[in-house]
């Protein structure tokens, strides 16, 4: 859906990573989370504004394709792209790359916007949607 692709920078500290220094693999979805945390709060969304909404995302589902291993200390980059935008959910496509440009990790994230209060699906607040139509 969009050529638009946000790219958020990280570190690998020692504390990403197990006893041989390579980065843990649930450690690949916190960097990933982290860069769509950070995608929204560039494009001016912040999240505590919805929150106290008792509005927000949470994951329905998860693809991930580990590639290769990053190590300790690497720069690495997780890029996101929107694949889908729909009225009350969004799927994400995101890559982390390392310094040397290799693919370490593909990742497809469906979320969707709940009201916490019913705890059901509700269409994406307008403030958010078109923060997110202006990229795709």
């Amino acid at each position: 859906m969009s050529d638009s692709c946000f790219q958020f920078p990280i570190r690998v500290y020692y504390e990403d990573t197990d006893a041989g220094g390579i980065v843990y693999y649930a450690n690949y979805l916190k960097f990933c989370e982290r860069a769509r945390t950070e995608w929204l709060r560039a494009l001016g969304v912040n999240q505590i504004k919805f929150l106290e909404q008792n509005i927000g995302f949470v994951v329905t589902k998860v693809a991930m394709n580990n590639i290769a291993s990053a190590r300790l200390d690497d720069l690495l980059t997780v890029t996101t792209q929107i694949k889908q935008l729909k009225r009350a959910s969004i799927i994400f496509t995101q890559q982390i790359i390392n310094q040397n440009d290799t693919k370490l990790c593909e990742v497809e994230v469906n979320v969707a916007c709940v009201d916490f209060n019913k705890n059901k699906p509700v269409a994406i607040p307008s403030f958010i949607l078109g923060a997110l139509e202006s990229v795709s």
